[in-house]
Order: C-alpha cells, then sequence, then structure tokens
C-alpha cells in the first residue's frame, strides 16, 4: 500500500503510525534523522518556525501560517517529442 502523507489545511504534513513506521527520513547530507517517538504518528512542519525542525512543534499557530494556496494538480511539463 502506499504511504499516506497529509497536507493539513495552515498546518503540517501528518503521517499516520502504521506509515510513519515505514518512512525514514535523511537530511540533505544523507544522515538518518531518528524520529521523535517510535510508533507515533509524525508530524513535518511546513511553516519554518518549529524548532524541532524537520518536525512539527505546532510553531506555525503562532507564527500566523496559512496556506498560500489549495493545492493544485501538478502540470507536466515534459517537452513535446517532434
Amino acid at each position: 500500500m502506499p504511504i499516506t502523507i497529509t497536507v493539513r489545511k495552515n498546518g503540517s504534513l501528518g503521517i499516520n503510525a502504521e506509515d510513519a513506521a515505514q518512512i525514514v527520513l535523511v537530511d540533505h547530507e544523507g544522515n538518518v534523522i531518528p524520529p521523535r517517538a517510535e510508533g507515533r504518528p509524525m508530524s513535518l512542519c511546513r511553516c519554518g518556525a518549529s524548532k524541532v525542525k524537520p518536525f512539527c512543534d505546532g510553531a506555525h499557530k503562532e507564527a500566523g501560517f496559512c496556506d498560500p494556496l489549495d493545492a493544485v494538480a501538478p502540470t507536466d511539463t515534459t517537452p513535446a517529442q517532434g
């Protein structure tokens, strides 16, 4: 089954506990970032204000983070073959 990541309106990226157990987070150098709590749901920061990045600590509420737009379907930017 695919892993589901929920984009929460004006909040974090949410991953349920079952899916979170299958995810390995790595930093820009390939170092593994351990989860905050094994067997628990995972919330990833989108606002940039969290003090425990890449995890959410609820700072988006105080920072007044708002989604700039609702999610949109990606467009195909592949050049036409011709």
